[in-house]
């Protein structure tokens, strides 16, 4: 018995390894069954949303071109099956959520946060990147679990995976929303409201506490925000083909590549689903 389970998975291998070969040699991908073309793109082009207010998954080039995981992950999509990619920027993600009624997109690249996945069939994670907090210098908060008390404030971006997840988790301190998540419009609520503490992705808080000597950023996190592509709800074929496609582009190294090459050290590739 053990030697014909061990001869199937040297076949598999061996096909795998012929079909990942003749696929390069092509330059695409075999086409996908048409259910899933027309699940992906019922308008004949896949529009990828991209959060530009989480500079971890997209960036803009010096020619204003998009770049990153995400712009990586959507291209290599289109390349699969076919279809031609048009990207459909957004300023933070919760704005990326909010478009999904007026259908201008097809697939998104946000945090699988309950309140989205009731609308959005999610992938696994691909990314794994943190929600921390920052404070000022003197501040006398120190860690993350001094920040839930009453009396304090926090700054969020509204619609935001951390706003979504701090309005589900916090009992005591009280948010208080900048218009958007994207840029730095809660860092910039944080000192015009005088509040306590900025919410948000530790990257971005890191990189901002570097030009700011009165701020610092606290240890540890209060939330691991998995980044996932999604579809919206009732494409199932598409919502399945993600699925697949997520988890081979995770072990086969390209997700860790396009970190490495939008330089991104500090985000994690997403172990392997359990499901």
């Amino acid at each position: 018995m053990y030697r014909s389970i061990g001869a199937a998975v040297i076949l598999l291998a061996a096909t795998v390894t012929s079909f990942a070969q003749t696929s390069n040699q092509r330059g695409t991908m075999s086409t996908v069954p048409p259910e899933v073309a027309k699940d992906l793109a019922p308008t004949g082009k896949l529009r990828a949303a991209l959060n530009l207010g989480n500079g971890v998954l997209v960036q803009k080039g010096p020619n204003g071109e998009f770049r990153g995981v995400t712009v990586d992950l959507a291209n290599e999509l289109g390349r699969r099956t076919g279809l031609q990619v048009e990207f459909v920027p957004f300023e933070a993600a919760g704005k990326v959520f909010e478009a999904l009624k007026s259908g201008v997109w097809d697939i998104a690249f946000l945090a699988n946060e309950p309140a989205r996945a009731a609308e959005i069939d999610f992938s696994p994670p691909y990314v794994i990147i943190e929600g921390t907090y920052m404070v000022l210098v003197d501040s006398p908060l120190k860690k993350i679990e001094d920040v839930d008390k009453p009396g304090i404030r926090i700054a969020v971006g509204r619609g935001s995976a951390y706003d979504l997840f701090l309005t589900r988790t916090i009992k005591n301190a009280t948010l208080v929303r900048a218009a958007t998540g994207g840029g730095r419009a809660m860092i910039d609520l944080f000192f015009a409201e005088k509040l306590d503490v900025v919410a948000g992705v530790k990257q971005p808080l890191v990189d901002y506490a570097k030009t700011d000597s009165t701020m610092r950023v606290m240890d540890g996190r209060f939330m691991e925000i998995r980044q996932a592509m999604g579809t919206p709800k009732g494409r199932n074929a598409a919502a399945q083909y993600l699925c697949g496609f997520i988890e081979e582009m995770k072990a086969s190294g390209f997700v860790a590549e396009a970190l490495k090459r939008s330089n991104q050290p500090d985000a994690e590739v997403a172990p392997p689903a359990t499901n």
